[in-house]
């Protein structure tokens, strides 16, 4: 199917990354503030509401979703949700993005929903900086799911990394050779300025740059051309599976290629993770229960105030966007 989303420089919108919820288990210091405070269950979506948004977006040619939070597999009843989408005969790739904590019980149906590739959000393989990192969350559980989840036997697993001077950085090469090891790819992002946090983001942000110099001084590795839908750029490491990609909107900005957008939990349609460009299809949705073509009308309407691109400023005294990423969905 041709898509029917067309920015006004001419990219096309082929991929949606869905938010079912903005609560986690986690606090993650570069997600979140230590005290969140989350969105009431009556301004949510419901998931009927976020299956009826994914059909609409792939009867106007989106191939590919991406389920994200705040953590997607504790939102209840997730189960239902993927079940249903992978049932939708346009959608060619049903992805999710999760912390792993779950992952123990929820791995099996993931991949019998269809679900392929996923990425874990994993920052340190030390227990006490990982508890530093995430505030809540126990390394143990993580190294189980992600475990499990090769077991399971998806098609693919990558794990995500922020790395930030002074607390996790040194874990580089440690973290590339837990990837080898257990047969994973593995993306670095550099830090993102969304939300207010407890520390200098200028001052812990790691560039990719330095990260892929680092990476070469130990590592035999080539780049190569692979395209998974989103803005990593990737290299083999060779006498391995695993692949390392580096996310780098500071160093080396992505938005060329661009071709996704974000719907948040609560019906918001995000044109651009770094700008506040948005439409509310929620109204939309409950004004008009039986007739999508007001909703398809708004999202074709919406390609026209894309913008051409995010202007991450890590030397801003305050942060580029204030909302947190798990409000948006990573």
């Amino acid at each position: 199917m041709t898509s029917q989303l067309t920015d006004q420089f001419n990219r096309t919108i082929n991929y949606i990354r869905i938010s079912v919820t903005d609560r986690c288990d986690f606090r993650c210091i570069y997600c979140m503030a230590e005290k969140m405070e989350f969105l009431p269950k009556t301004q949510l979506l419901s998931l009927e509401e976020i299956d009826r948004i994914a059909s609409i977006f792939i009867s106007l040619g989106v191939e590919k979703i991406r389920i994200t939070g705040g953590e997607p597999l504790v939102r209840k009843n997730i189960d239902s949700l993927f079940s249903s989408l992978s049932k939708n005969k346009g959608l060619k790739e049903l992805t999710l993005t999760t912390n792993a904590s779950q992952l123990k019980k929820k791995a099996l149906m993931l991949k019998s929903s269809g679900v392929k590739r996923i990425n874990i959000s994993l920052d340190s393989l030390d227990p006490l900086t990982f508890k530093k990192m995430t505030r809540t969350g126990v390394l143990e559980d993580v190294l189980k799911g992600i475990e499990h989840a090769v077991e399971v036997g998806f098609e693919k697993i990558k794990l995500n990394t922020v790395l930030m001077k002074g607390i996790n950085d040194h874990e580089l090469f440690e973290l590339i050779d837990y990837a080898i090891k257990h047969g994973l790819d593995i993306s670095f992002i550099e830090e993102m300025p969304l939300g207010s946090t407890d520390f200098e983001r200028k001052v812990t942000a790691v560039s990719n740059n330095d990260v892929l110099e680092k990476i070469k001084d130990k590592y035999s590795v080539k780049s190569i051309s692979l395209s998974t839908g989103g803005p990593a750029k990737y290299w083999q490491v060779e006498g391995s599976n695993t692949r390392v990609g580096l996310i780098s909107p500071h160093s080396h900005n992505f938005c060329e290629d661009c071709n996704r957008v974000r719907i948040s939990c609560k019906g918001e349609l995000f044109l651009c993770l770094g700008q506040e460009e948005k439409i509310e299809l929620m109204p939309l949705l409950r004004n008009h229960l039986h007739d999508d073509q007001p909703i398809k009308d708004a999202i074709i309407n919406s390609m026209k105030i894309k913008p051409l691109s995010h202007e991450f400023n890590l030397n801003q005294s305050k942060p580029a966007i204030v909302r947190f990423m798990s409000h948006t969905g990573g």
